[in-house]
């Protein structure tokens, strides 16, 4: 199964190709890609090359990348959360996207802490950022609550995104 990281509900894991249907019908939710600039996703095929190209190369690349969240009680895939370099702004993002059954329960948080701990304490990061749509409340309420910040507005990808950050050595507990 190839964990990385587990929380008191969360398995964090590495993705393969063979998670290509459960990563499809996560990136194809019209109401989980509303407020990310990324297409919703048309096939499984398509699916299967983004996970080749992005978190599977990420993990070769960086030695980390988004991973699969699954339930610990019943290995059901209900999201990805994790940490990813984009190279567009040079920083290190953590990133986060639950299916709609997920959503106000905390997995998100759960999963962002772990991973921004994995960041620092682990990677030895001295800064992770999150980008979040200036609409969407519910990824800002996530960063906020693992200590992020927010720092200013960005547009990497030709939609504006507040710009959070949390430094190691932050009031957070970092």
């Amino acid at each position: 199964m190839n964990p990385v990281l587990e929380t008191e509900r969360l398995i964090l894991r590495l993705y393969t190709e063979d998670d290509a249907y459960d990563f499809f019908y996560l990136n194809s939710a019209p109401e989980v890609m509303r407020y990310v600039p990324d297409k919703a996703m048309q096939s499984t095929e398509e699916a299967r090359e983004i996970l080749i190209s992005h978190p599977i190369a990420d993990y070769a690349r960086y030695g980390y990348g988004r991973w699969a969240c699954v339930l610990k009680s019943t290995g059901e895939h209900i999201g990805f959360c994790g940490l990813k370099l984009l190279p567009e702004l040079n920083e290190v993002d953590l990133g986060f996207r639950f299916l709609p059954a997920a959503w106000g329960k905390g997995f998100a948080t759960e999963a962002a802490r772990a991973c921004v701990n994995h960041g620092f304490t682990v990677l030895k990061l001295n800064e992770i950022i999150g980008l979040a749509h200036p609409d969407n409340h519910g990824s800002i309420r996530v960063l906020e609550k693992v200590g992020m910040r927010i720092t200013g507005i960005v547009s990497p990808y030709g939609w504006p995104m507040n710009r959070y950050h949390v430094r190691r050595g932050d009031d957070a507990g970092w």
